[in-house]
């Protein structure tokens, strides 16, 4: 027999879970032709407290040259949310490479993404998301349901297409260390942090991050147990092998070489931003 990840997560949370009389709705249907992004689970949950399961409508934003772990730990956590649906947008159908190649099938466009959101999410990268925020659909997308969504959220320079689209100005975030102040261009507050909340925004730095952010957005959209139990499951105790992980701990050549690799990324940002109204 075999369970995949989100039906192990839900079985590993009833476990530990208060015993609830209730019984839960199932999760909504995907939209008929799409692979379904949160698949019903074949055993009994109506031991699982009712608080613990909801009804989330969640896009996460897709784009050429995207970096695909900005978009995987998120998506790791908010794929195991009891009832909630994910979809992952973008302008076609099309498979959308990452840029480092790796393909992701779209589950929905721009015009069939819903209008009214719980959370719209934007994946960072490089080139690719300076080339999102000089798409103008794209980021008439990113300001339409964002101006909206109950919770607006990015990991790593995903940020600078939520402030292309005017939805950081006047707000605290966070981004890649690298791109971290180039958000006041934009009208926000560069803040050196993890996770970054200012009311409904909630910003990741760069890459890894993502992780973090997804798990404090599951504490926040169900509870800290709820989330302890997604946490259990991923294993995600880091100890990474080296301690290079920021500019306060990596050792100055590097720092200096990873910024020399990001001139141009910085010298557009800044022209974008001067053009932005």
């Amino acid at each position: 027999m075999t369970i995949n990840r989100r039906d192990f997560l839900q079985a590993l949370a009833a476990a530990g879970a208060i015993a609830s009389t209730a019984a839960l709705a199932a999760p909504p249907p995907a939209q008929a032709g799409t692979a379904p992004t949160n698949p019903k689970p074949d055993h009994d949950m109506s031991g699982m407290p009712a608080s613990w399961m909801g009804s989330e409508r969640i896009a996460m934003l897709l784009y050429p040259g995207f970096t695909a772990l900005d978009l995987i730990g998120p998506q790791h956590f908010l794929g195991g949310l009891m009832g909630a649906t994910v979809d992952l947008v973008a302008q076609t159908r099309e498979p959308v490479i990452s840029d480092n190649g790796l393909a992701i099938l779209p589950t929905a466009t721009f015009d069939d993404c819903p209008r009214d959101l719980d959370l719209l999410f934007s994946p960072g990268g490089a080139g690719g998301t300076l080339d999102a925020m000089e798409n103008a659909a794209l980021i008439a997308f990113v300001a339409d349901r964002g101006a909206r969504a109950k919770r607006v959220c990015s990991v790593c320079t995903g940020s600078l297409v939520l402030a292309k689209a005017g939805l950081l100005r006047g707000y605290r975030a966070t981004s890649h260390w690298v791109a971290r102040d180039l958000l006041a261009d934009f009208g926000a507050t560069p803040v050196d942090a993890r996770v970054v909340v200012d009311r409904n925004r909630i910003t990741g730095a760069g890459v890894s991050a993502g992780l973090d952010l997804g798990l404090a957005l599951v504490a926040a959209m169900r509870d800290v147990t709820y989330a302890q139990t997604a946490q259990l499951t991923a294993e995600y105790a880091p100890q990474p092998p080296l301690s290079a992980g920021t500019p306060a701990t990596a050792p100055k050549a590097v720092t200096d070489s990873v910024l020399a690799m990001f001139t141009g990324f910085t010298a557009r940002s800044k022209l974008i931003a001067a053009a932005t109204p």
